[in-house]
């Protein structure tokens, strides 16, 4: 399956948005041209719950550090260079442990309840909350 971006011209949004400028720079900045490693899942479990899973095999716990900054939210290893005694040990290696930097940019709306690491697999647990000041609300009219 090949991924095209079709090129959106986001001046034609412009006149029927107020304030959207720094969401349009957040989404037109995105790399979509990232490696695929490591593989991960986006579920949506109801209207305001979100899980990222992402396999991350062989890795520890210390190996990986999570970055939430500007609304994007970054997952990247820290690894360190092996001594030589375990290189030479090493007959096949078939579970990759390269370095890798995954980013999601997230709505301001969209918060990290908590994040674990069981299995092989990074579960990171977000949650869509809305502030009063967003919520639908009547208006009067006087």
């Amino acid at each position: 399956m090949q991924n095209t971006l079709t090129t959106i011209d986001k001046t034609r949004f412009m006149p029927f948005t107020v304030g959207f400028d720094d969401l349009f720079d957040r989404l037109f900045e995105t790399d979509i041209n990232s490696s695929g490693y490591p593989p991960y899942n986006i579920i949506k479990s109801d209207n305001s719950n979100y899980v990222i899973e992402m396999a991350v095999a062989g890795f520890s716990k210390d190996q990986i550090e999570l970055e939430l900054a500007g609304g994007e939210l970054s997952i990247r290893s820290k690894i360190t260079d092996q001594d030589d005694s375990s290189i030479k040990t090493l007959v096949h290696q078939g579970i990759s442990q390269r370095s890798f930097v995954r980013k999601f940019t997230l709505s301001d709306e969209i918060h990290v309840k908590n994040a674990e690491l069981k299995d092989g697999m990074l579960r990171i647990k977000l949650e869509k909350i809305i502030p009063e000041n967003k919520k639908p609300k009547l208006i009067t009219i006087k």
